[in-house]
């Protein structure tokens, strides 16, 4: 006589049998995420400053949109250039590192082009890339880096930013997801 499992009686067994080969074919994140993409967080569209405007005005584009990290982009060549931490540019203001008129330049975060590999996150990265992103303090080449705050979305080829996603973005898809 042949007896059929549902689905999940099937998976649950598969998951919970001792004499199953190996560890479990699934990693906690996979389990956490299943399947869902950079694309599924709908990440809000980037908004980019030119490191010539004014502090005032990137913190004022911030505001109005409650954006936490701005991308600075070439005014002529429209190339990426570095990023604008909303929170850390609060503190420069309030210790007077930086004034309000000052160009975006003399507080941006540029990126370092010289160090080699960049990991790129596109709208089709798996949200388990995109936590291991945030959460390793390796880059791809196996150096020491800071542990990400966010992650700049751009198109597979790196030539256009289609927005950025953070580290609360990826848990409050979590918390929201069935």
């Amino acid at each position: 006589m042949v007896s059929y499992l549902s689905a999940s009686e099937a998976f649950a067994r598969e998951k919970l049998s001792p004499d199953a080969a190996g560890p479990m074919s699934q990693t906690k994140w996979a389990d956490k995420y299943r399947g869902a993409t950079v694309e599924d967080l709908d990440p809000p569209q980037a908004l980019s400053v030119s490191p010539n405007d004014p502090i005032s005005s990137a913190m004022l584009a911030s505001y109005e949109r409650d954006y936490t990290h701005l991308t600075v982009i070439s005014s002529t060549k429209r190339s990426l250039l570095g990023y604008l931490n909303i929170p850390r540019l609060k503190e420069m203001l309030k210790e007077g590192t930086v004034k309000e008129s000052d160009p975006v330049s003399a507080a941006m975060q540029r990126f370092n082009r010289k160090r080699g590999t960049y990991q790129t996150i596109t709208m089709e990265t798996p949200l388990e890339e995109l936590e291991q992103f945030f959460e390793s303090e390796r880059d791809p080449n196996g150096g020491v880096r800071e542990k990400q705050q966010f992650a700049v979305v751009t198109d597979a080829a790196r030539k256009f930013v289609l927005g950025v996603a953070t580290k609360a973005d990826l848990e409050e898809f979590v918390k929201r997801r069935p």
